[in-house]
Protein backbone atom coordinates (compact mmCIF):
# COMPACT_ATOMS: atom_id res chain seq x y z
CA UNK A 1 0.00 0.00 0.00
CA UNK A 2 1.33 2.72 -1.13
CA UNK A 3 2.25 5.45 1.57
CA UNK A 4 0.08 9.45 1.41
CA UNK A 5 2.79 11.98 1.89
CA UNK A 6 1.54 15.91 2.37
CA UNK A 7 2.87 16.73 -0.91
CA UNK A 8 1.04 13.76 -2.61
CA UNK A 9 -2.57 15.22 -0.98
CA UNK A 10 -1.79 18.76 -2.38
CA UNK A 11 -1.52 17.52 -6.04
CA UNK A 12 -4.26 15.13 -5.23
CA UNK A 13 -6.73 18.09 -3.88
CA UNK A 14 -5.31 20.28 -6.63
CA UNK A 15 -6.08 17.99 -9.55
CA UNK A 16 -10.05 17.69 -7.86
CA UNK A 17 -10.02 21.44 -7.64
CA UNK A 18 -9.18 22.10 -12.07
CA UNK A 19 -11.56 19.18 -12.51
CA UNK A 20 -14.35 21.07 -10.53
CA UNK A 21 -13.15 24.30 -11.94
CA UNK A 22 -13.63 22.50 -15.30
CA UNK A 23 -16.62 21.25 -14.63
CA UNK A 24 -17.85 24.76 -13.46
CA UNK A 25 -16.63 26.46 -17.12
CA UNK A 26 -17.64 23.82 -19.35
CA UNK A 27 -21.45 23.82 -18.08
CA UNK A 28 -21.51 27.25 -18.88
CA UNK A 29 -20.30 26.97 -22.44
CA UNK A 30 -22.37 24.11 -22.59
CA UNK A 31 -25.20 26.59 -21.97
CA UNK A 32 -24.20 28.92 -24.29
CA UNK A 33 -24.20 26.53 -26.89
CA UNK A 34 -27.66 24.76 -25.87
CA UNK A 35 -29.19 27.96 -25.79
CA UNK A 36 -28.90 28.85 -29.37
CA UNK A 37 -30.04 25.81 -30.92
CA UNK A 38 -33.34 25.10 -28.54
CA UNK A 39 -33.99 28.90 -29.37
CA UNK A 40 -33.88 28.26 -33.24
CA UNK A 41 -36.48 25.50 -32.86
CA UNK A 42 -38.95 27.81 -30.83
CA UNK A 43 -38.73 30.47 -33.07
CA UNK A 44 -41.97 29.43 -35.22
CA UNK A 45 -43.92 29.04 -31.90
CA UNK A 46 -42.47 32.80 -31.14
CA UNK A 47 -43.69 34.17 -34.31
CA UNK A 48 -46.83 32.80 -33.78
CA UNK A 49 -47.66 34.58 -30.70
CA UNK A 50 -46.78 37.86 -31.49
CA UNK A 51 -47.76 37.48 -35.01
CA UNK A 52 -44.45 37.98 -36.56
CA UNK A 53 -42.99 37.40 -40.27
CA UNK A 54 -40.02 34.28 -40.49
CA UNK A 55 -37.68 37.37 -41.30
CA UNK A 56 -38.56 39.43 -38.23
CA UNK A 57 -38.59 36.33 -35.86
CA UNK A 58 -35.16 35.54 -37.26
CA UNK A 59 -33.77 38.79 -35.40
CA UNK A 60 -34.21 36.84 -31.98
CA UNK A 61 -31.70 34.34 -33.13
CA UNK A 62 -29.68 37.77 -34.75
CA UNK A 63 -29.68 40.03 -32.09
CA UNK A 64 -28.08 36.91 -29.86
CA UNK A 65 -25.19 36.63 -32.27
CA UNK A 66 -24.44 40.42 -32.57
CA UNK A 67 -23.72 41.03 -29.40
CA UNK A 68 -22.22 38.00 -28.45
CA UNK A 69 -19.45 37.98 -31.36
CA UNK A 70 -18.91 42.06 -31.11
CA UNK A 71 -18.08 41.58 -27.11
CA UNK A 72 -15.83 38.67 -27.15
CA UNK A 73 -12.53 40.46 -27.74
CA UNK A 74 -13.70 43.31 -24.89
CA UNK A 75 -14.71 41.34 -22.28
CA UNK A 76 -11.71 38.93 -23.28
CA UNK A 77 -9.36 41.86 -22.83
CA UNK A 78 -10.99 42.80 -19.60
CA UNK A 79 -10.67 39.75 -17.96
CA UNK A 80 -7.20 40.44 -18.88
CA UNK A 81 -7.22 43.60 -16.84
CA UNK A 82 -10.10 42.75 -14.28
CA UNK A 83 -9.17 39.35 -13.48
CA UNK A 84 -11.31 36.60 -15.39
CA UNK A 85 -13.62 35.46 -12.36
CA UNK A 86 -15.05 38.88 -12.43
CA UNK A 87 -15.86 39.05 -16.09
CA UNK A 88 -17.08 34.59 -15.52
CA UNK A 89 -19.26 36.02 -12.52
CA UNK A 90 -21.33 39.00 -14.23
CA UNK A 91 -21.17 37.24 -17.61
CA UNK A 92 -22.82 34.82 -16.04
CA UNK A 93 -25.78 37.13 -13.80
CA UNK A 94 -26.12 39.07 -17.00
CA UNK A 95 -27.02 36.14 -18.87
CA UNK A 96 -29.71 34.17 -16.05
CA UNK A 97 -31.41 37.56 -15.47
CA UNK A 98 -31.78 38.10 -19.36
CA UNK A 99 -33.06 34.76 -19.82
CA UNK A 100 -35.41 34.80 -17.20
CA UNK A 101 -36.57 38.72 -18.39
CA UNK A 102 -36.78 37.03 -22.17
CA UNK A 103 -39.23 34.72 -21.54
CA UNK A 104 -41.39 37.27 -19.78
CA UNK A 105 -41.32 39.90 -22.59
CA UNK A 106 -44.61 41.64 -23.50
CA UNK A 107 -43.17 41.90 -27.54
CA UNK A 108 -41.12 40.91 -29.99
CA UNK A 109 -39.21 44.03 -29.59
CA UNK A 110 -38.77 43.55 -25.83
CA UNK A 111 -37.39 39.80 -26.66
CA UNK A 112 -35.06 40.95 -29.41
CA UNK A 113 -33.60 43.46 -26.78
CA UNK A 114 -33.23 41.05 -23.95
CA UNK A 115 -32.06 38.45 -26.31
CA UNK A 116 -29.27 40.95 -27.38
CA UNK A 117 -28.25 41.08 -24.14
CA UNK A 118 -28.06 37.76 -23.30
CA UNK A 119 -25.58 37.93 -26.11
CA UNK A 120 -23.62 39.97 -23.90
CA UNK A 121 -23.29 38.15 -21.00
CA UNK A 122 -22.80 34.93 -23.00
CA UNK A 123 -19.68 36.64 -24.92
CA UNK A 124 -18.36 37.08 -21.14
CA UNK A 125 -18.62 33.51 -19.44
CA UNK A 126 -17.73 32.06 -23.19
CA UNK A 127 -14.46 34.08 -23.61
CA UNK A 128 -13.45 34.15 -19.61
CA UNK A 129 -14.45 30.43 -19.25
CA UNK A 130 -11.83 29.32 -22.14
CA UNK A 131 -8.94 31.93 -20.41
CA UNK A 132 -9.69 30.09 -17.30
CA UNK A 133 -9.29 26.82 -19.02
CA UNK A 134 -5.70 28.08 -20.75
CA UNK A 135 -4.45 29.02 -17.80
CA UNK A 136 -5.77 25.46 -15.61
CA UNK A 137 -3.82 22.98 -17.37
CA UNK A 138 -0.14 23.54 -18.07
CA UNK A 139 0.56 20.14 -18.82
CA UNK A 140 0.35 19.88 -22.43
CA UNK A 141 -1.04 16.09 -22.34
CA UNK A 142 -3.53 16.80 -19.79
CA UNK A 143 -4.84 19.88 -21.40
CA UNK A 144 -5.15 17.87 -24.79
CA UNK A 145 -6.99 15.38 -23.10
CA UNK A 146 -9.46 18.18 -22.17
CA UNK A 147 -9.79 19.78 -24.89
CA UNK A 148 -11.16 16.68 -26.54
CA UNK A 149 -14.08 16.55 -23.42
CA UNK A 150 -14.79 20.43 -24.14
CA UNK A 151 -14.95 19.99 -27.72
CA UNK A 152 -17.23 17.24 -27.21
CA UNK A 153 -19.51 18.32 -24.82
CA UNK A 154 -19.94 21.46 -26.80
CA UNK A 155 -20.86 19.40 -29.94
CA UNK A 156 -23.06 17.16 -27.87
CA UNK A 157 -24.86 20.44 -27.15
CA UNK A 158 -25.97 21.03 -30.76
CA UNK A 159 -27.85 17.58 -30.50
CA UNK A 160 -28.93 17.97 -27.02
CA UNK A 161 -30.45 21.33 -28.00
CA UNK A 162 -32.32 20.22 -30.97
CA UNK A 163 -34.46 17.60 -28.83
CA UNK A 164 -34.64 20.05 -25.93
CA UNK A 165 -36.10 22.85 -27.89
CA UNK A 166 -38.76 20.72 -29.55
CA UNK A 167 -39.70 18.47 -26.05
CA UNK A 168 -39.92 21.95 -23.98
CA UNK A 169 -41.55 23.83 -26.92
CA UNK A 170 -44.31 21.46 -27.76
CA UNK A 171 -44.94 20.55 -23.99
CA UNK A 172 -44.42 24.22 -21.83
CA UNK A 173 -44.33 26.69 -24.45
CA UNK A 174 -41.53 28.58 -26.18
CA UNK A 175 -40.74 30.25 -22.59
CA UNK A 176 -39.62 27.00 -21.26
CA UNK A 177 -36.53 27.05 -23.65
CA UNK A 178 -35.33 30.61 -21.68
CA UNK A 179 -36.62 29.95 -18.42
CA UNK A 180 -34.28 26.15 -18.02
CA UNK A 181 -31.57 28.61 -18.26
CA UNK A 182 -32.09 30.26 -15.06
CA UNK A 183 -31.95 27.57 -12.03
CA UNK A 184 -28.92 26.06 -14.39
CA UNK A 185 -27.38 29.69 -13.87
CA UNK A 186 -27.65 30.33 -10.72
CA UNK A 187 -26.00 27.26 -9.64
CA UNK A 188 -23.12 27.75 -11.88
CA UNK A 189 -23.05 31.27 -10.25
CA UNK A 190 -23.07 29.75 -6.90
CA UNK A 191 -20.18 27.46 -7.56
CA UNK A 192 -18.24 29.62 -9.28
CA UNK A 193 -18.43 32.31 -6.71
CA UNK A 194 -17.02 30.05 -4.29
CA UNK A 195 -14.73 27.72 -6.43
CA UNK A 196 -12.97 30.28 -8.90
CA UNK A 197 -9.95 32.02 -8.15
CA UNK A 198 -10.03 36.12 -7.78
CA UNK A 199 -6.58 36.54 -10.48
CA UNK A 200 -5.05 40.36 -9.38
CA UNK A 201 -4.40 42.13 -12.65
CA UNK A 202 -0.69 43.15 -14.05
CA UNK A 203 0.44 46.62 -13.05
CA UNK A 204 1.37 47.11 -16.53
CA UNK A 205 -2.54 46.58 -17.38
CA UNK A 206 -4.48 48.18 -15.06
CA UNK A 207 -6.26 50.34 -17.86
CA UNK A 208 -7.94 49.18 -20.46
CA UNK A 209 -7.97 51.08 -24.05
CA UNK A 210 -10.95 53.08 -24.64
CA UNK A 211 -10.73 54.01 -28.09
CA UNK A 212 -9.91 50.51 -29.06
CA UNK A 213 -12.58 48.09 -26.72
CA UNK A 214 -15.56 50.62 -28.67
CA UNK A 215 -14.17 51.30 -32.20
CA UNK A 216 -13.54 47.47 -32.37
CA UNK A 217 -17.01 46.11 -30.38
CA UNK A 218 -18.89 48.76 -32.70
CA UNK A 219 -17.39 47.18 -35.76
CA UNK A 220 -18.02 43.87 -34.99
CA UNK A 221 -21.34 44.96 -34.32
CA UNK A 222 -21.85 46.32 -37.49
CA UNK A 223 -19.85 43.49 -39.56
CA UNK A 224 -22.32 40.83 -37.73
CA UNK A 225 -25.46 42.70 -38.37
CA UNK A 226 -24.13 42.99 -42.06
CA UNK A 227 -23.64 39.27 -42.34
CA UNK A 228 -26.90 38.55 -40.92
CA UNK A 229 -28.79 40.67 -42.77
CA UNK A 230 -27.27 39.80 -45.72
CA UNK A 231 -28.40 36.14 -44.71
CA UNK A 232 -32.18 37.22 -44.98
CA UNK A 233 -32.03 39.85 -47.52
CA UNK A 234 -29.41 39.07 -50.07
CA UNK A 235 -25.65 39.92 -49.83
CA UNK A 236 -25.81 43.34 -51.78
CA UNK A 237 -29.07 44.85 -50.46
CA UNK A 238 -29.47 48.54 -49.04
CA UNK A 239 -29.26 47.34 -45.49
CA UNK A 240 -25.80 45.41 -45.63
CA UNK A 241 -24.04 47.24 -47.97
CA UNK A 242 -24.42 50.47 -45.75
CA UNK A 243 -23.50 48.26 -42.77
CA UNK A 244 -20.69 46.44 -44.49
CA UNK A 245 -18.98 50.12 -45.01
CA UNK A 246 -19.63 51.42 -41.48
CA UNK A 247 -17.78 47.92 -40.32
CA UNK A 248 -14.75 48.85 -42.53
CA UNK A 249 -14.55 52.32 -41.75
CA UNK A 250 -15.01 51.59 -37.45
CA UNK A 251 -12.64 48.71 -37.83
CA UNK A 252 -9.79 51.12 -39.95
CA UNK A 253 -10.78 53.79 -36.98
CA UNK A 254 -9.33 50.76 -34.76
CA UNK A 255 -6.15 49.34 -36.61
CA UNK A 256 -5.50 53.16 -36.27
CA UNK A 257 -5.89 53.56 -32.50
CA UNK A 258 -3.96 50.23 -31.56
CA UNK A 259 -1.22 51.19 -33.80
CA UNK A 260 -0.80 54.07 -31.65
CA UNK A 261 -1.77 53.57 -28.29
CA UNK A 262 0.35 52.60 -25.40
CA UNK A 263 -1.78 49.85 -23.77
CA UNK A 264 -3.67 48.43 -26.91
CA UNK A 265 -6.49 46.29 -26.26
CA UNK A 266 -5.52 44.13 -29.42
CA UNK A 267 -1.38 44.54 -29.45
CA UNK A 268 -0.70 44.19 -33.49
CA UNK A 269 2.61 42.25 -32.65
CA UNK A 270 0.27 39.44 -31.01
CA UNK A 271 -1.29 38.83 -33.98
CA UNK A 272 2.12 38.49 -36.01
CA UNK A 273 3.55 36.18 -33.33
CA UNK A 274 4.30 32.44 -34.67
CA UNK A 275 1.09 30.87 -35.54
CA UNK A 276 -1.40 33.43 -34.31
CA UNK A 277 -2.48 34.58 -37.53
CA UNK A 278 -2.60 31.88 -39.72
CA UNK A 279 -4.33 29.84 -36.84
CA UNK A 280 -7.05 32.81 -36.81
CA UNK A 281 -7.58 32.50 -40.42
CA UNK A 282 -7.98 28.71 -40.56
CA UNK A 283 -10.59 29.07 -37.57
CA UNK A 284 -12.37 31.62 -40.03
CA UNK A 285 -12.16 29.65 -43.24
CA UNK A 286 -13.02 26.05 -41.08
CA UNK A 287 -15.77 27.57 -39.53
CA UNK A 288 -17.44 29.40 -42.56
CA UNK A 289 -17.51 25.94 -44.30
CA UNK A 290 -20.15 24.97 -41.45
CA UNK A 291 -22.88 27.06 -43.41
CA UNK A 292 -23.10 24.00 -45.74
CA UNK A 293 -25.04 22.32 -42.68
CA UNK A 294 -27.88 25.10 -43.52
CA UNK A 295 -27.55 24.25 -46.98
CA UNK A 296 -28.65 20.93 -46.22
CA UNK A 297 -31.77 21.64 -44.10
CA UNK A 298 -32.60 23.51 -46.75
CA UNK A 299 -32.06 20.42 -49.23
CA UNK A 300 -33.91 18.31 -46.46
CA UNK A 301 -36.88 20.36 -46.39
CA UNK A 302 -37.13 21.86 -50.03
CA UNK A 303 -35.82 19.49 -52.32
CA UNK A 304 -36.42 16.14 -49.99
CA UNK A 305 -39.33 17.38 -48.20
CA UNK A 306 -38.43 16.41 -45.10
CA UNK A 307 -40.51 17.92 -42.48
CA UNK A 308 -38.78 19.85 -40.19
CA UNK A 309 -38.47 17.52 -37.38
CA UNK A 310 -36.82 15.11 -39.83
CA UNK A 311 -34.55 17.60 -40.82
CA UNK A 312 -33.11 18.38 -37.62
CA UNK A 313 -32.68 14.39 -37.08
CA UNK A 314 -31.04 14.25 -40.24
CA UNK A 315 -28.12 16.70 -38.92
CA UNK A 316 -27.93 14.68 -35.40
CA UNK A 317 -25.26 12.24 -37.55
CA UNK A 318 -23.02 15.78 -37.76
CA UNK A 319 -23.43 16.57 -34.24
CA UNK A 320 -22.49 12.40 -33.32
CA UNK A 321 -19.47 12.28 -35.23
CA UNK A 322 -18.54 16.05 -33.55
CA UNK A 323 -18.94 14.50 -29.93
CA UNK A 324 -16.71 11.29 -31.30
CA UNK A 325 -14.32 12.86 -33.59
CA UNK A 326 -13.73 16.17 -31.47
CA UNK A 327 -13.55 14.85 -27.86
CA UNK A 328 -11.47 11.35 -28.67
CA UNK A 329 -10.25 11.07 -31.85
CA UNK A 330 -8.68 14.64 -32.26
CA UNK A 331 -7.05 14.54 -29.15
CA UNK A 332 -4.80 10.99 -29.96
CA UNK A 333 -4.24 12.35 -32.84
CA UNK A 334 -2.70 15.84 -31.49
CA UNK A 335 -0.78 13.58 -29.18
CA UNK A 336 0.90 11.75 -31.93
CA UNK A 337 0.81 13.79 -35.19
CA UNK A 338 1.10 17.70 -33.73
CA UNK A 339 -1.30 20.36 -34.48
CA UNK A 340 0.07 20.79 -38.29
CA UNK A 341 -0.54 17.63 -39.26
CA UNK A 342 -3.89 16.76 -37.84
CA UNK A 343 -4.69 20.62 -38.76
CA UNK A 344 -3.75 19.12 -42.89
CA UNK A 345 -5.27 15.84 -42.25
CA UNK A 346 -8.84 17.58 -41.24
CA UNK A 347 -9.03 20.32 -43.93
CA UNK A 348 -7.64 17.33 -46.54
CA UNK A 349 -11.12 15.06 -45.31
CA UNK A 350 -13.08 18.17 -45.15
CA UNK A 351 -12.19 19.11 -48.91
CA UNK A 352 -13.15 15.88 -50.34
CA UNK A 353 -16.23 15.59 -48.02
CA UNK A 354 -17.19 18.76 -49.51
CA UNK A 355 -16.24 17.93 -53.49
CA UNK A 356 -18.63 14.69 -52.66
CA UNK A 357 -21.54 16.71 -51.55
CA UNK A 358 -21.46 19.05 -55.15
CA UNK A 359 -23.36 15.45 -55.94
CA UNK A 360 -26.18 15.99 -54.05
CA UNK A 361 -29.38 15.13 -55.81
CA UNK A 362 -33.16 14.13 -55.09
CA UNK A 363 -32.42 10.51 -55.89
CA UNK A 364 -29.23 10.04 -54.17
CA UNK A 365 -29.37 11.14 -50.22
CA UNK A 366 -28.05 7.45 -49.17
CA UNK A 367 -25.77 7.03 -51.68
CA UNK A 368 -24.08 10.32 -52.03
CA UNK A 369 -25.65 13.10 -49.34
CA UNK A 370 -24.94 11.05 -46.61
CA UNK A 371 -21.79 9.33 -46.72
CA UNK A 372 -20.37 12.76 -48.27
CA UNK A 373 -22.00 14.78 -44.93
CA UNK A 374 -19.80 11.97 -43.00
CA UNK A 375 -17.12 12.50 -44.71
CA UNK A 376 -17.18 16.44 -43.85
CA UNK A 377 -17.84 16.14 -40.02
CA UNK A 378 -14.75 14.12 -39.77
CA UNK A 379 -12.83 16.74 -40.88
CA UNK A 380 -13.94 19.24 -39.69
CA UNK A 381 -14.47 17.56 -36.01
CA UNK A 382 -10.41 17.30 -36.15
CA UNK A 383 -10.09 20.86 -36.76
CA UNK A 384 -11.33 22.55 -34.41
CA UNK A 385 -9.70 20.97 -31.57
CA UNK A 386 -6.17 21.48 -33.22
CA UNK A 387 -7.57 25.09 -33.74
CA UNK A 388 -7.94 26.24 -29.91
CA UNK A 389 -4.99 23.64 -28.94
CA UNK A 390 -2.60 26.28 -30.62
CA UNK A 391 -4.49 29.38 -29.74
CA UNK A 392 -3.96 28.85 -26.12
CA UNK A 393 -0.35 27.64 -26.83
CA UNK A 394 0.47 30.61 -28.11
CA UNK A 395 -0.68 32.70 -24.94
CA UNK A 396 1.83 34.43 -22.73
CA UNK A 397 0.47 34.55 -19.20
CA UNK A 398 -1.98 37.17 -18.68
CA UNK A 399 -2.97 36.80 -22.14
CA UNK A 400 -5.24 34.21 -21.94
CA UNK A 401 -8.62 36.69 -22.16
CA UNK A 402 -6.67 37.90 -25.48
CA UNK A 403 -6.28 34.65 -26.72
CA UNK A 404 -9.69 33.50 -26.10
CA UNK A 405 -11.44 36.68 -27.22
CA UNK A 406 -9.43 36.74 -29.98
CA UNK A 407 -9.91 32.73 -31.71
CA UNK A 408 -13.58 32.86 -30.47
CA UNK A 409 -13.87 36.33 -32.45
CA UNK A 410 -13.14 34.32 -35.24
CA UNK A 411 -15.00 31.18 -35.14
CA UNK A 412 -18.28 33.60 -34.39
CA UNK A 413 -17.27 35.79 -37.75
CA UNK A 414 -16.18 32.97 -39.79
CA UNK A 415 -19.95 31.38 -39.43
CA UNK A 416 -21.99 34.37 -40.92
CA UNK A 417 -19.39 34.93 -43.29
CA UNK A 418 -19.78 31.63 -44.73
CA UNK A 419 -23.34 31.62 -44.26
CA UNK A 420 -23.72 34.86 -46.08
CA UNK A 421 -21.43 33.98 -49.28
CA UNK A 422 -23.12 30.34 -49.67
CA UNK A 423 -26.98 31.75 -49.48
CA UNK A 424 -25.99 34.84 -51.66
CA UNK A 425 -24.21 32.30 -54.51
CA UNK A 426 -27.26 29.29 -54.18
CA UNK A 427 -29.67 32.40 -54.34
CA UNK A 428 -28.19 34.02 -57.45
CA UNK A 429 -28.32 30.48 -59.25
CA UNK A 430 -31.87 29.41 -58.35
CA UNK A 431 -32.99 32.51 -59.52
CA UNK A 432 -31.10 32.34 -62.60
CA UNK A 433 -32.00 28.31 -63.58
CA UNK A 434 -35.76 28.15 -61.63
CA UNK A 435 -37.47 30.73 -64.49
CA UNK A 436 -39.87 27.84 -66.31
CA UNK A 437 -41.87 27.55 -62.81
CA UNK A 438 -42.85 23.86 -62.77
CA UNK A 439 -42.07 21.58 -60.06
CA UNK A 440 -39.48 19.57 -61.77
CA UNK A 441 -37.78 22.82 -62.97
CA UNK A 442 -38.16 24.09 -59.62
CA UNK A 443 -36.32 21.34 -58.03
CA UNK A 444 -33.77 21.17 -60.10
CA UNK A 445 -32.94 25.04 -59.97
CA UNK A 446 -32.78 24.37 -56.04
CA UNK A 447 -30.90 21.32 -56.18
CA UNK A 448 -28.45 23.12 -58.81
CA UNK A 449 -28.12 25.95 -56.62
CA UNK A 450 -27.64 24.07 -53.68
CA UNK A 451 -24.67 22.52 -55.73
CA UNK A 452 -22.71 25.75 -56.67
CA UNK A 453 -22.89 26.72 -52.82
CA UNK A 454 -21.63 23.27 -51.55
CA UNK A 455 -18.64 24.25 -54.38
CA UNK A 456 -17.89 27.52 -53.34
CA UNK A 457 -17.25 25.73 -49.85
CA UNK A 458 -15.22 23.14 -51.33
CA UNK A 459 -12.63 26.09 -52.55
CA UNK A 460 -13.04 27.57 -49.55
CA UNK A 461 -11.95 23.96 -47.72
CA UNK A 462 -9.18 24.35 -50.48
CA UNK A 463 -8.08 27.39 -49.28
CA UNK A 464 -7.85 26.00 -45.71
CA UNK A 465 -6.16 22.94 -46.30
CA UNK A 466 -3.15 25.53 -48.28
CA UNK A 467 -3.35 27.88 -45.55
CA UNK A 468 -2.87 24.77 -43.27
CA UNK A 469 0.27 23.87 -44.86
CA UNK A 470 1.88 27.34 -43.71
CA UNK A 471 1.80 26.84 -40.28
CA UNK A 472 4.51 26.83 -38.14
CA UNK A 473 4.74 25.31 -34.73
CA UNK A 474 8.68 25.81 -33.39
CA UNK A 475 10.06 24.05 -30.17
CA UNK A 476 7.14 22.02 -29.41
CA UNK A 477 8.15 18.39 -30.10
CA UNK A 478 6.24 18.76 -33.49
CA UNK A 479 3.07 19.91 -32.19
Amino acid sequence: MSKQTPETNVQAVAALHARLVFTIILTATFLDTIDFAVVQVALPSIGAQFAASVANTQWVIGAYGISLAGFLLLTGRAGDNYGQKRIFVSGMAVFTIASLAGALAPSLLALVAFRFIQGIGAAMTTVSAFAIFIGLFRDEKERLKYYGIFIASLSAGVAVGVVAGGVLTNALGWQSVLLVNVPIGAIVLAYAQKYLQHARPGPARSRLDIPGALSITVGLMLLIYALTNAANEGLFSRMSLLSFGGSVIVLSLFLFFESRSKQPLLPLSFLRRSSTLIVNTLCILISATAGVMVLLIYYFQTVLGWSALEAAIGILPFALIFTIGGGWAAAKLLGKLGVKRTLLMSTGIMTIGLALLTQISPENYWTITLPAMLVFSVGASLGFPAIFAEAGMVAKPGEEGLASGVIQTSFRVGVPVGLAILLAIVGAADQSLGKISSPATTTTALTTGLQYGILAATFIGLLSFIVASRLKVPGRGGL
